[in-house]
Parts: C-alpha cells; sequence; structure tokens
C-alpha cells in the first residue's frame, strides 16, 4: 500500500453511483451526473425500489433526448454483438490455443476446453503483442502478421465464435508504418476480425470508427472501462472492469440505456467471480473468461465455472427477453435472494442470485411457472450458493415459447459446485530438446563458475507477466503506480553441482554463420566482432549443442558476470538463457544483460536498455519463430571442460 491507496479496495471511480429520489431526472445537473455513472446503485431501503425504478426510467428518457443521433444498433450487421455473452481473452501462444510441438494454432482444442468448463465462448480476443512489444522496433501490426492466424480465425468462426483484435494506440515508439486507423483495418480485413477491443481506451475517435466501418460493415468496438453514454451509440460493446457493485446489485448505466448494448464483466486479477457473474446475470450482459493474464495464471474456479455453464444456455436461449423485454430490476429482494424479471409477449423471465454462502429456495407464486435448471420444480427453484437460477412463468392465453423446453435441454446436467477454491498452476523448467546433429570442435574462450552454493539477488521490474510463479496482483482492483512497474528484488540460493565455462562473449555473426554453413542455410550477416541476432530460442539451443555445449542458465550467467574476462558484444544484445518454463498454458524464457534497443513512450513496452547482471526480464515465449529479436543474441557454456580455454574464477 502506498500513499493510502489500497488495492484490494475499490477506488472512489469504481463505486457505483447513488440514484436521487427526490429529484427531477429528466433533465439538470443530477441527470448529468448519472450519464457518467458506471453502475446505478440500488437503494438501501426495498420501500425505495418503485420510486428508484421511476428515477431510472426518467433518465433513460432525458438521456435519449440529450444523446440523439444516429445508432449502430439499427443496422442488422451489428446485432451479433447483443449476443456475444461469453468473451475469452487469449494470447495468441497459449498452450491450448497454440502447439509448440508441431508450430500450429489449435483453436478446436481451446474451444474444446471452453466448452466442458464454461459451456462455450461466443467471441475470442487474439492478444498478440503486449508484453513482449518494445523488445526490438517491431510494431504491434508484426505481430499480427503471422502465418496461420486467418487460418484459426476462419476456425473460430466455422464454431460461431466472433474474432476481436486487440489495439494499443499506446504504441509509439516502434517503427511506423502507415497510420494506426489504416494498419488496423489491413489487419481486420486480413484476419477476418468482427471487432475490436481498444486497449487502454475508453471509446475510438470518430475518424478510426469510420475506417474500421469500411474494412468490416457491422464491426464492434469495445472500450476498457465504462463507456461515456454520448458513445453508446456507435460502440456495440464495452468492458465493464472493476465496477464495483452496491450491497444489492445494482444497474449497470450503459445496458439500462441502450438494451442492445453488451458489456463484459471483469475482475481480471480476481479468483472470486461470484460478484460479477451476479452483476452480468440480472442485468442480461456478459463476462470475459480471462485465465491467463499476460503470463499470469489466474483460472477460474470450479464453483463460478459452473455458474457460467449455468448462464449462458439462459442468455443465449432469452436474448430477446434481455434486449426487449419490459426489464424490471430487483423484483425480488428477499435477503439472500435478489432477482429481475423480463417481459415478452405474455411470458417473464425471473433470473435470481444467491448473495450468500448457502443455498437458498424461492418459491415460485402463482401458475403457469417452469423451472429451467435440473432439480427445480414448477414450485420451487433452488438457488446455489453464490450462484444463480432461472424460471419462466407464461400468462394464461400466451403461447409457451420453444426455448424453454431448448433451453432444458441445453442445461441438462448443469448442476452447481461449490468449490470455490484456487488451483494453482506451478511452472515447470522444460528441458532442451536432444541435439541429435553434428558437433563442431569447441573454440570459445571462456570464464569459469566454480561449484558452489551461491545466494543471488535478482532485480525486476514488476510487470503484468509476475516473474516465475503466480500472479503478481491476487485480487487487487486495479494496480496502480508504484505498484505497477515498480523495480522489485528477489533472493534466490542456487546451487551450481560441478564447475560451468561460459562464455566470455555472446555468440558473433561469423561463429554463427558457420553453424548456418552447415545445416546448408545462407547467411549474409558474418561479421566477428557484432553478436549474432535474429536467432530463436530453439536455434540458439541447436547452436549451443552443435558448439559442444549449451545455453548457460539465467543463474549460471550471472555467477558469470561477475567473473573478470565475461564481456558484452556491441550492440549489446538480450542474452538467451537455458530457463525455459511452463505451466501448461505459458512458456516463457528469462533474458539477462539488456539491449542497446529501448523503445520509448510507454511503460507498457519491454524493458529496454543496457542492464547489470542481476537484472532479468521474463519474455513470454512465441511461437513460429516470432520470438527471433534483433535485440537477443546469445553465449554457450559447458560443463566441466578442462580442454577449453578457460579464465579461472569465483565470483566475488
Amino acid at each position: 500500500m502506498s500513499g493510502g491507496f489500497d488495492p484490494l479496495r475499490p477506488r472512489e471511480y469504481d463505486l457505483p453511483t447513488r440514484v436521487p429520489l427526490e429529484t427531477d431526472l429528466a433533465a439538470g445537473d443530477a441527470a448529468l451526473t448519472l450519464d457518467d455513472a458506471k453502475i446505478f446503485a440500488a437503494p438501501s431501503n426495498s420501500r425505495d425500489l418503485a420510486r428508484w425504478r421511476e428515477q431510472l426510467t426518467a433518465w433513460r428518457n432525458g438521456a435519449r433526448e440529450r444523446f440523439v443521433g444516429p445508432s449502430r444498433y439499427d443496422d442488422g450487421a451489428s446485432a451479433w454483438a447483443s449476443r456475444c455473452f461469453a468473451v475469452a481473452q487469449v494470447w495468441l501462444w497459449d498452450e491450448l490455443f497454440f502447439d509448440f510441438q508441431s508450430q500450429r494454432f489449435t483453436p478446436g482444442r481451446f474451444l474444446a476446453d471452453a466448452r466442458e468448463r464454461f459451456g462455450g465462448l461466443d467471441g475470442v480476443v487474439l492478444w498478440h503483442a503486449y508484453p513482449v512489444i518494445g523488445i526490438d522496433d517491431r510494431n504491434q501490426w508484426d505481430f499480427y502478421n503471422v502465418p496461420g492466424l486467418p487460418e484459426a480465425a476462419e476456425a473460430l468462426h466455422a464454431s460461431g465464435v466472433a474474432v476481436f483484435l486487440a489495439y494499443m494506440p499506446w504504441d509509439t515508439g516502434t517503427r511506423r508504418g502507415g497510420d494506426d486507423a489504416s494498419e488496423l483495418a489491413a489487419a481486420v480485413r486480413r484476419i477476418g476480425a468482427d471487432s475490436v477491443f481498444l486497449d487502454t481506451l475508453r471509446k475510438a475517435d470518430r475518424a478510426l470508427v469510420e475506417v474500421l466501418d469500411a474494412a468490416r460493415p457491422g464491426i464492434g468496438l469495445e472500450g476498457e472501462s465504462k463507456l461515456t453514454t454520448g458513445r453508446i451509440a456507435d460502440h456495440t460493446l464495452s468492458w465493464a472492469q472493476w465496477f464495483a457493485d452496491s450491497e444489492t446489485p445494482g444497474v449497470l448505466r450503459a445496458r439500462w440505456f441502450e438494451r442492445r448494448h453488451m458489456q463484459h464483466h471483469i475482475r481480471r486479477w480476481h479468483r472470486n467471480h461470484a460478484v460479477e457473474l451476479r452483476s452480468a446475470w440480472l442485468n442480461g450482459v456478459g463476462i470475459v473468461v480471462w485465465e491467463v493474464v499476460f503470463g499470469a495464471w489466474v483460472g477460474w474456479n470450479d464453483r463460478d465455472a459452473a455458474t457460467l455453464r449455468r448462464m449462458l444456455p439462459v442468455q443465449r436461449g432469452f436474448h430477446r427477453w434481455l434486449v426487449e423485454g419490459e426489464w424490471t430490476p430487483l423484483t425480488v429482494t428477499a435477503d439472500p435472494l435478489v432477482g429481475s424479471t423480463f417481459e415478452l409477449n405474455g411470458v417473464t423471465l425471473l433470473l435470481l442470485a444467491n448473495t450468500s454462502d448457502e443455498d437458498a429456495k424461492y418459491p415460485l407464486a402463482g401458475s403457469g411457472w417452469a423451472a429451467l435448471h435440473d432439480g427445480d420444480t414448477a414450485d420451487v427453484v433452488t438457488v446455489p450458493a453464490n450462484g444463480i437460477a432461472a424460471a419462466v412463468q407464461v400468462s394464461a392465453g400466451a403461447a409457451v415459447p420453444p426455448q424453454i423446453d431448448a433451453v432444458r435441454a441445453m442445461l441438462s446436467g448443469k448442476t452447481a459446485e461449490h468449490d470455490a477454491s484456487f488451483r494453482h498452476r506451478p511452472a515447470q523448467r522444460l528441458p532442451a530438446p536432444r541435439w541429435n546433429g553434428p558437433v563442431a570442435p569447441a573454440s570459445a574462450s571462456m570464464v569459469t563458475v566454480s561449484a558452489g552454493t551461491y545466494t543471488l539477488t535478482l532485480r525486476y521490474r514488476m510487470r503484468e507477466t509476475g516473474m516465475y510463479d503466480g500472479a503478481p496482483y491476487v485480487d487487487e482492483w486495479k494496480p496502480l503506480s508504484p505498484r505497477l512497474h515498480d523495480q522489485r528484488t528477489l533472493e534466490r540460493t542456487v546451487t551450481v553441482p560441478v564447475p560451468v565455462q561460459v562464455a566470455a562473449a555472446e555468440v558473433s555473426e561469423a561463429e554463427y554463420a558457420r553453424f548456418l554453413d552447415t545445416l546448408g542455410e545462407p547467411t549474409q550477416a558474418r561479421d566477428p566482432d557484432r553478436p549474432a541476432t535474429r536467432v530463436t530460442f530453439a536455434r540458439a539451443r541447436d547452436y549451443a549443442a552443435w558448439a559442444g555445449g549449451r545455453l548457460p542458465s539465467e543463474d549460471e550467467w550471472q555467477l558469470a558476470a561477475a567473473l573478470p574476462g565475461f564481456v558484452r558484444r556491441t550492440p549489446e544484445v538480450w542474452n538467451w538463457t537455458e530457463s525455459e518454463h511452463s505451466d501448461g498454458r505459458t512458456r516463457f524464457v528469462m533474458l539477462k544483460g539488456g539491449s542497446a534497443h529501448r523503445s520509448e513512450g510507454s511503460n507498457w513496452y519491454f524493458d529496454g536498455g543496457v542492464q547489470p547482471p542481476e537484472f532479468s526480464a521474463k519474455l513470454l515465449l512465441p511461437g513460429l519463430g516470432l520470438d527471433a529479436s534483433t535485440s537477443i543474441g546469445f553465449r554457450i557454456c559447458r560443463d566441466q571442460a578442462p580442454d577449453w580455454n578457460a579464465g579461472e574464477g569465483v565470483p566475488g
């Protein structure tokens, strides 16, 4: 905690907005205040509910007069967005979405996992550049120029899943090509995207909207955090990120203003999603499923995943009720249960949520009720602890909608779970693959790290990737500086079992060219003094094995860097180390040394500049050769090699 900021409590900006009950909300300052709300707080006294609903309606009527104009919701090409309830944010190189062994995208595997655990997805945000962008001069569009990605998007479409691209307006310090709008539009067309997630932006400027509309009619635009009321008309989606709710769940302002607007609740660092699931359910909106936040595992617990499995068939099946029906918020406030209704053509959809840690029963008064979830009846609905349930009432003379039987069938077997424990995914160090090629005579000048036990000080910048294991910001709202991107220190005790000889300098272009010659691969870079770069991690391992050694671990590299004779070639480049890790979803490698390159203009860029030996940077490992960089080279090492030209020494 710093400066009075408590990261475990919502900021003032995140809190729900109280709805004044005594003021005319059709106009005036009070109405304008509500224009900027995230959530309209529910009244603390249930006797005020009727007046509260009147005030919400008065505000909406006045707001629609203030913000009249063209609306993309009237364009049929945009209608898909209102059905996009469950969206996953996925790193392109997530091991469910990409197979490192075959080096190909596996969207089918990713979707199958989502169907089993969450009830399927309606959209996927393909996250591509952050947190690796900035390590060299490649811009955000370069990281979308990936072979096989359009085909992966096509496979998502074939499964009925919308494709979102991410736009990072803060990327201004890498190489410049065309203007952002043109580059983004080209990526939308090339990949076949349906929507754009506006990273760090609440809304797109109108010029960008116009260009994207031309690239893809009906394109969805989804901003981060709350969207201004005046721009709801041309943004069919928005994130409800870090929205704090009232004790009795309130009403989402953007959804109340425009029922066809889709919002997605998200608290990215939370291990308990019951509150945002509850709000999404009662407001008829969606959820972002984000289990790997830029390399940090924050997977969903069994209870919340089961809640989403029970929600989605109802939301998808009764979509028309949620966007066209008469919405009456908080028709049920029987502690611990809350509920809202959506009535259309004489059929009422009742959505119930339980705010307690114990199951609760709700008696269905009147006739014509039909239960939707297994185990419920026309008389009583059981709402699981911190979960949800639904029922439908058909009034006399109204047609029985086919959705009832269809949704029942989809919900069959989708029972509630009560286990809300978090399941860790420890990252495991992966061994280097075996080299089966020829071995060249050893020739590099070396320094020797003596066997022994050492205490190392490790320094790093706390990015959203974390370091070796675990999420860096557990259950926090919005990590702010100095917690975000601040400098951290970690003490490590390491053992070197046998003496290790580490190359005094990085492999040069000339040395690497000889390796390529033996493989019959062309190269034009043969400078004997410059470090070899544009070498993938896998190929650096191959070279080291060909040279009769391996890559040094990050600890061996750091120990060697303290010895006389250890040098850096110029221009300085990060060094690959033998430190590949995986938690089953994310692969990463530790880099050492820093580089002469630094991308300026944003804290979101990868670490740049030459760094002291104790500094480490966690690089999420991309596939298909994208890990090759002008800013990364490597050096080799060897266990106990007395016949090499070695300079003896013990790190101080």
